[in-house]
């Protein structure tokens, strides 16, 4: 059976785990300018290396295939071995994958460097789940997992506004180079501050870690397919919006280089302090008395619901109106995101984790992996965006319904594995 977590007290995290959260929010912050900023450089590259438009979705897509097709593999590695060495590991290949891209001078050498970076990335969220799982109680996994979502779109917002400014006037290839190298800093603190076995909260204790769940017991749950389904519509969102939302206007609506900088920074600026917020808004939420099931999934419905509104709106309206809509399309993309991964935590739990969220972001990065490449191929069929927004409004709107009926009720998982008796589907 399953068995609500009873909080009333609310509990703060300890100076090392404040530490560690930073440093997570800050390799958040890192990781999505590096996998965002070939958006920025799209309309370059297209010029500079005559890409078609099912080319240059290849190409924005390849990413999402590696990082997709390791997240099992980075899932069970993060359950088994050290998480902290995890993530260095993970963090120091994919800092190297960005740097090699600015010297990559053919269609073939960027795919590769884009199949690395994926690789190198693909243990991003199965160590973040692994840490806030172990490392940090129900009441406070809202706020923590939006500050490490603050840090993803933050990312973009850097990325999009100050590198598509740099690269409209230096060229995209040093803001590679530049970028991969001095991100690799960040591993001087990290092997300082990382989470050591003593900070761990006591509910999580070490010796329940080793056993972890194995896969086909996850895939007995109904709420493991049904986080997989919604996330799989979340990333289909969100991969649109960062890897054809660029292209779409400088070529769709003739803004400038530093205009859809401007938008798309300005966008992913807001989408980060809705997520920051709402994060908080659902711990206090929690601690007021209402149950994780109502406050997470209300949190990740409502987003996706007003992401199917705001998408179509995009591309029918005039370029002012044009622009308040890809805002509120990045603010419901923030609603959303705030609460994804503390329902997986919370289902999954310590033990299960890293893998569970290797499940799920395998399956979830899937439609990260169709996003890029099918909004390429409708638009070389159609010469029109409208098809490509329309698919996504579809595809958000039946992320809204996964998250709110899908997904049974947001409990810590028994497991069949633990001495307590078997699982049942949550």
């Amino acid at each position: 059976m399953t068995s609500t977590p009873s909080v009333s007290v609310r509990t703060q995290p300890s100076r090392a785990m404040l530490r560690v959260l930073v440093l997570l929010a800050l390799s958040a912050f890192i990781n999505f300018v590096d996998r965002g900023n070939l958006s920025s450089a799209a309309p370059l590259l297209k010029t500079e290396l005559a890409l078609s438009d099912p080319r240059l979705g290849i190409l924005l897509a390849a990413f999402f295939w590696s990082y997709a097709f390791f997240q099992i593999a980075s899932g069970w590695l993060v359950d088994h071995l050290d998480v902290k060495w995890m993530m260095a590991a993970g963090f120091f290949i994919w800092s190297v994958a960005t740097a090699a891209t600015g010297l990559a001078g053919s269609f073939t050498l960027l795919l590769a460097a884009r199949l690395v970076l994926g690789l190198g990335e693909s243990v991003v969220y199965p160590s973040y789940s692994k840490i806030l799982a172990r490392y940090f109680p129900e009441d406070q996994r809202g706020l923590a997992n939006s500050i490490i979502i603050t840090g993803f779109y933050a990312g973009p917002a850097f990325g999009l506004f100050f590198g598509g400014i740099l690269m409209g006037r230096y060229g995209w290839r040093s803001f590679f180079l530049v970028l991969g190298l001095l991100s690799l800093i960040w591993l001087l603190p990290w092997l300082q501050w990382m989470p050591r076995h003593g900070d761990e909260h006591a509910t999580a204790g070490n010796s329940r870690d080793k056993q972890t769940p194995g896969i086909l017991e996850i895939l007995k749950l109904r709420s493991a397919w049904g986080t997989c389904a919604a996330l799989a519509c979340v990333d289909y969102l969100s991969y649109f919006f960062l890897t054809w939302m660029p292209t779409y206007l400088v070529r769709g609506r003739n803004f400038s280089m530093d205009q859809m900088a401007a938008v798309m920074g300005a966008a992913y600026v807001l989408c980060a302090l809705v997520a920051a917020l709402c994060g908080w808004l659902s711990d206090r939420w929690i601690v007021s008395g209402a149950t994780p099931t109502l406050v997470r999934k209300g949190f990740t419905s409502a987003g996706m619901a007003g992401a199917a509104v705001f998408v179509v709106p995009c591309v029918l309206a005039g370029p002012k109106l044009t622009t308040v809509m890809v805002v509120l399309v990045a603010a419901s993309l923030g609603m959303c995101s705030s609460n994804v991964w503390a329902i997986t935590q919370t289902l999954a739990g310590p033990r299960a984790a890293g893998r569970w969220t290797g499940i799920e972001n395998f399956v979830g990065n899937l439609g990260g992996a169709v996003a890029p490449a099918l909004t390429g191929f409708v638009l070389g069929r159609t010469g029109q965006y409208f098809w490509a927004f329309a698919i996504t409004a579809v595809v958000s709107l039946l992320g809204a319904l996964s998250w709110a009926f899908w997904i049974g009720r947001v409990e810590p998982v028994v497991w069949a594995s633990q001495d307590r008796g078997g699982a049942i589907p949550g």
